[in-house]
Parts: C-alpha cells; structure tokens; sequence
C-alpha cells in the first residue's frame, strides 16, 4: 500500500496568497508523485500524469500535471458528470468509512460527493463545491475532442468547508486514506490510471479498501 505525506506550506501570508503564488509555493515545497497504474488490461492507455499535494491547515493545495493524447471538456455544471471529460480525481477518507470523491476536467468543472461506497453518496451543495479554486492551462470554457500531443496543469484549493460532513477543524496531523486517479471515459481512448493500485476485475475508483495512506504534517 502507498504512503504518502502532505507537509504543511511554510510562508507567512498563504491565506492571501493568490492560487499562482500558491502553485509557486507548491512547487517549491512538494515533490511530484506519480498516476501510474494500469490496473485492466482492456484500458491499457497510460497517460502521463503526476500531482503535488500540500495544506495550509484550513485548505488542500493538490496540483496535477497531465501529457495525453485527447483532451475533452464539455460538462460546465457543478456536480455533473465530469468523469467522461479529461478527468484527474482525489478520494480521501478522514474516518475509514466514509469519503470524499472530488472529480475535476481539464477546466476545472467540480464534481463532489460524500458517503461509504459507489451507491447512497450525498452531493456537497454547488455553492459549497463552488468555493474549490482551479486554475487550468486549458482555461474555464469547454471544448470538444482534440487529439493531439497536449500537456496541460491544474491548481486546485480545497477549502476545509468542502468536508462538509465531516467535523474538520484543522488538517494538522491528520491521518487519512486516500487515491489519486486520472481517467476520460468519454475520450478516444478511455483510461483508468491510479496512484494506489486497484485490485477489481473492472475500472472502479470507489474503492476505500484499495485507498492509500496519507499523513498531514
């Protein structure tokens, strides 16, 4: 099972960091991790993908670095079904039975839920999602395929509101479990890649037994 730790940033005004000084400050204090896993031989399409991951104690500071082929962005609404599009994701479990799966396209559409498995989630409200900050090198405004040879990143800031049914206060020295997937279903070639691996005889993200460990400094 993969360890990961998150250290906590280290400067004097990352509240009122702008999310391009935050990406700075990630990239100097975060080392880079890999999506890597082929876990279903009929998706055997690996694009290149790797994060940084980081807290300020009240936010998550997570971005993803992607080189693929195809690169799809139509879904705008909150919540909606983001997972067809070029997709990065973040699962983490704060109890060990219940979790957080926050789904992002390459625009930086969010889409959150909360709940133990696949079956019975509970949206998070837009608004709540609503205050995740993104920022894409492929912009905000949706697009169609294009294939090609694309590299694209991603910022994100996860405020604590977004665990919004868990009783949060501080990311300080949590411990957690958690996976890192990039997918696009809906892509000329779908694919499922994992940080963790994942042991279902089909794709299958929603799967907390299969989470890595993540310790918050």
């Amino acid at each position: 099972m993969a360890q990961l730790f998150i250290n906590k940033i280290k400067t004097a005004d990352k509240k009122n960091a702008k999310i391009s000084e935050a990406a700075h400050l990630l990239e100097n204090q975060a080392i880079l991790h890999s999506i890597g896993h082929i876990n279903w031989k009929d998706f055997p399409y690996r694009p290149d993908v790797q994060f940084r991951i980081a807290h300020t104690g009240d936010q998550i500071w997570l971005k993803f670095y992607v080189k693929e082929k195809h690169i799809l962005a139509r879904e705008t609404r909150t919540n909606g079904d983001v997972y067809k599009d070029s997709c990065v994701e973040f699962f983490v479990s704060f109890d060990n039975e219940n979790y957080y799966n926050f789904e992002l396209n390459g625009i930086g559409t969010t889409h959150l839920a909360f709940g133990p498995g696949r079956n019975n989630r509970k949206f998070v409200p837009a608004q709540t999602v609503e205050k995740i900050e993104t920022h894409s090198s492929l912009g905000s405004e949706p697009f169609e395929e294009k294939t090609g040879n694309f590299e694209w990143e991603m910022m994100i800031r996860i405020p604590l509101e977004c665990f919004a049914y868990s009783n949060i206060n501080s990311l300080d020295e949590l411990s957690a479990k958690g996976n890192f997937y990039k997918c696009g279903d809906e892509t000329s070639e779908p694919h499922y890649v994992t940080w963790n691996p994942v042991g279902t005889d089909e794709p299958d993200y929603h799967q907390p037994g299969y989470f890595g460990n993540l310790k918050f400094e």
